[in-house]
């Protein structure tokens, strides 16, 4: 079973500072407290082929996770592939940035998890899980934007 989950929020800060906020890549543990840490390949600005490799835990384990990006369309538009063997995966996912007027901007995040192996077993409760702190998830993106 595969299924995606996704949340939304409203930032007090023009597009242009919102997608590169987001765009950056490397600030996802600011607002994902699962990231233990994240690298960027090549240096310089993204762009389709970038590749992040970062540590997250879940459920009390670590794993390696690889994502690349797979369409860059700024400052509106960011699309990636998880490139790692992982028992859940995030087969696709992506940011939607639109302007909502002057200095606001809505952001969506997405992720489709996808089960291999076990995993097929457990991507439900993955899928429940991500979709109850949603809401939160948009909330903590929204934090962290405005403050930086």
């Amino acid at each position: 079973m595969a299924g995606q989950f996704e949340a939304t929020a409203e930032i007090n800060r023009p597009v242009e500072d919102v997608f590169a906020f987001l765009a950056a890549g490397t600030n996802d543990p600011k607002f994902s407290p699962r990231v233990q840490e994240i690298t960027k390949t090549p240096e310089g600005p993204t762009a389709v082929g970038t590749v992040f490799t970062s540590t997250v835990k879940d459920a009390g384990m670590k794993t390696g996770r690889t994502f690349r990006i797979t369409e860059f369309d700024a400052p509106h538009r960011i699309r990636w592939a998880e490139t790692s063997k992982n028992v859940v995966m995030a087969e696709e996912g992506g940011y939607d940035v639109e302007s909502t007027g002057p200095g606001t901007t809505k952001v969506r995040i997405f992720n489709v998890l996808e089960g291999h192996g076990v995993g097929k077993l457990l991507v439900g409760f993955a899928l429940s899980a991500a979709r109850k702190d949603a809401p939160a998830f948009g909330q903590r993106i929204k934090a962290a934007v405005e403050a930086s």
